[in-house]
């Protein structure tokens, strides 16, 4: 029977997760599977891989064939580095020990290399919403500048109305007394005349 190392789709549409499982090639891709030897998520930065790196091992060293995608992840977390380790320690060119510090000398590199990502990824996302936040509160300042100004014309409007208004009363005011006098001098010529 055939083995291979594959992915099978689980998840929802447009949110793709996957387990890694050593499956008959025979089988549905979603079918029947052997063992399940990790999971693959590739909806997070960096994508978020578990695998049972032993469990890999076995299967590889058993004639498990994987494919293209899984030899990948498989190589990424080191399951193919720890194979070959193990084929020279069965040829007797290493010895067990040193083949296990080989192997968490990688791993602690990997991991070196992994933390940098992550952090510069965080780095970046801090230095976007700190722009970010910088041009909103230059809009928001604008806006506020903005609404000073259009404060300010309004009241400068409304006290240039109210000057005008108290020049017209004053006006008014200054000819209703004349007018006045002038009614009761007509008057008081009329009174004569008679």
């Amino acid at each position: 029977m055939p083995v291979k190392i594959r992915l099978q789709r689980h998840g929802k549409k447009g949110k793709p997760f996957y387990w890694i499982v050593a499956a008959d090639a025979r089988a549905k891709r979603d079918g029947k599977y052997l063992e399940k030897i990790g999971t693959y998520n590739p909806n997070t930065n960096p994508a978020s891989i578990d695998l049972d790196v032993d469990g890999a091992v076995k299967w590889l060293q058993n004639g498990a064939q994987p494919t293209d995608t899984a030899k990948a992840i498989l190589s990424y977390k080191g399951a193919m580095l720890k194979n070959h380790l193990v084929g020279g320690v069965r040829k007797g060119a290493l010895t067990e020990e040193q083949a296990e510090e080989k192997f968490q000398a990688w791993i602690a590199e990997k991991e070196a290399k992994l933390t940098a990502k992550k952090e510069g990824l965080s780095k970046a996302e801090a230095e976007a919403k700190a722009t970010a936040l910088a041009a909103e509160v230059k809009i928001n300042e604008e806006r506020l500048a903005a609404a000073q100004e259009t404060e300010n014309a309004a009241i400068k409007a409304e006290a240039d109305a109210k000057a005008a208004e108290k020049a017209a009363t004053e006006e008014v005011v200054e000819e209703t007394p004349q007018t006045i006098d002038d009614a009761q001098a007509a008057a008081s010529e009329d009174g004569k005349t008679e």
